[in-house]
C-alpha cells in the first residue's frame, strides 16, 4: 500500500496560492503527494490589476465568476486540487481613518463559522502539513490576517473531538507552517543580482520603504528547493489574468537570475507535532505517513487539546476555542521537538 503525504495550503484569495508557495506545492504535486489549496474567499472586492485585460465586470457575482476561472486554471498548472471554504472578500479599505469592513465579508464574518468551515475541510482531506501566512497576513490586508487566524483555528481544533463534533471525525494536522515569500532577504539578494547583471530593479524603492516600515523580519526554519518548478508558478501566475499583469513586478526578474540565487521557497515552522531537527528542507520532514495515519492520530485524539498555544494564537480566539479546558503541552510538539526560535538558518 502506499502512503502518500498530504499539504494543505490555506489562502485568502484566488492568486494567493501562485504568489506564495505556489512552485512548492507544484513540486510536492509532482512528487506524487496530495495538494489542496483551499481559497478562504472568492476575490470578489479585487481590482483589475492587469491593464490589458479588457472590461471591468459590473458586479461582484461577475467578478467572481472572473476569479473562479481563473482559479481553476491556475489550479490545472500546479496539478493540485482546489477549494472554496465560501466567505466574500473584504477588499482592501483605504482611507484614514479607514472605512468599516463591507458587511458579511470574512473579515468582518464570526470567526467561530469561518475556523468550523475549515475544520470540517481539514477533517476530511486529512493533511499531514497546513500552510499559511504569519500573523500579519504576510502584509496587512483584512483577509490575510483572517485566514491566519481561521487557520491556524482550524490547526489547534481539528484534532479536538470535542471541538466542532458535526465537522466529521476529528484528525491533527502535524505541522503548520507561515509562507514567506516576500521576505527582505531574498528583496535584497534579487536586488543586488540584478545590479551585477546591469538589469534594472523593481526592488530598490520597495527595500527602502521596508527599511522604514516597522516590520519585524520572522526567523526561516524550512527552504524548499523549488527550482525545477518556478515555470509552472509562473503559468499559474499568468492564469490569473485579471490580477497579474505579464509586464508587471512578478516578471520582472529574469528567470535564469533568479534560478541562480533564489531557487528556493521558504517557511518558517509555526507550530510541529511531531520531532523536528531545523533546519528543515521538506515540508513533511519527521513525518513518517504510515504512523501519521494510525497510531499517531489516535495517540493525539486520546490527549487532544487546543490550549497551550497562547503565543500563536489571540487569547479571545484561543478562550473561544478552548471551551473551558486547559492543558500545559507545549506548541513545539512532542518530547524531541525543537522551537523555530532555537534555529539558525544556514545560507
Amino acid at each position: 500500500m502506499t502512503h502518500t503525504r498530504r499539504l494543505m495550503a490555506v489562502h485568502a484569495h484566488p492568486d494567493d496560492e501562485s504568489s506564495k508557495g505556489a512552485a512548492t506545492t507544484a513540486r510536492y504535486a509532482a512528487e506524487g503527494h496530495e495538494v489542496l489549496v483551499v481559497s478562504c474567499t472568492g476575490g470578489e472586492r479585487g481590482d483589475i490589476l492587469n491593464p490589458a485585460f479588457g472590461t471591468e465586470p459590473k458586479t461582484l457575482d461577475e467578478m467572481k465568476q472572473i476569479r473562479r476561472t481563473e482559479m481553476a486554471n491556475a489550479a490545472n498548472a500546479l496539478g493540485v486540487s482546489q477549494h472554496w471554504l465560501g466567505f466574500v472578500d473584504s477588499g482592501l479599505p483605504e482611507g484614514d481613518p479607514l472605512p468599516p469592513l463591507p458587511q458579511g465579508s470574512f473579515a468582518a464574518g464570526n470567526m467561530r463559522d469561518e475556523i468550523a468551515a475549515l475544520v470540517a475541510v481539514v477533517r476530511q482531506f486529512q493533511p499531514h502539513v497546513m500552510t499559511t501566512y504569519d500573523p500579519m497576513g504576510g502584509y496587512p490586508h483584512p483577509d490575510h490576517v483572517r485566514a491566519h487566524q481561521v487557520a491556524l483555528g482550524a490547526f489547534l481544533a481539528a484534532g479536538d473531538p470535542a471541538a466542532f463534533p458535526d465537522a466529521g471525525p476529528p484528525w491533527s494536522v502535524l505541522k503548520l507552517y507561515y509562507n514567506h515569500d516576500f521576505s527582505l532577504a531574498r528583496s535584497m539578494t534579487l536586488h543586488e543580482a540584478l545590479r551585477e547583471a546591469n538589469h534594472p530593479s523593481p526592488f530598490g524603492e520597495w527595500i527602502e520603504r521596508r527599511e522604514q516600515w516597522d516590520i519585524v523580519e520572522r526567523p526561516v526554519t524550512t527552504r524548499i528547493d523549488v527550482a525545477d518548478y518556478q515555470s509552472q508558478r509562473d503559468t499559474a501566475l499568468l492564469a490569473h489574468a485579471s490580477q497579474i499583469d505579464p509586464e508587471g513586478f512578478f516578471f520582472a526578474v529574469p528567470r535564469e537570475i533568479e534560478r541562480d540565487v533564489w531557487p528556493w521557497e521558504e517557511y518558517e515552522l509555526a507550530a510541529s507535532r511531531v520531532p523536528t531537527h531545523l533546519p528543515e528542507t521538506d515540508l513533511f520532514a519527521g513525518i513518517d505517513p504510515h504512523a501519521a495515519d494510525t497510531e499517531l492520530q489516535s495517540r493525539l485524539t486520546e490527549s487532544a487539546h487546543v490550549a497551550g498555544y497562547e503565543d500563536l494564537v489571540p487569547g479571545d480566539l484561543l478562550a473561544d476555542l478552548i471551551q473551558g479546558r486547559t492543558h500545559a503541552q507545549s506548541p513545539w510538539g512532542i518530547e524531541g521537538s525543537s522551537s523555530p526560535d532555537d534555529a539558525e538558518m544556514e545560507e
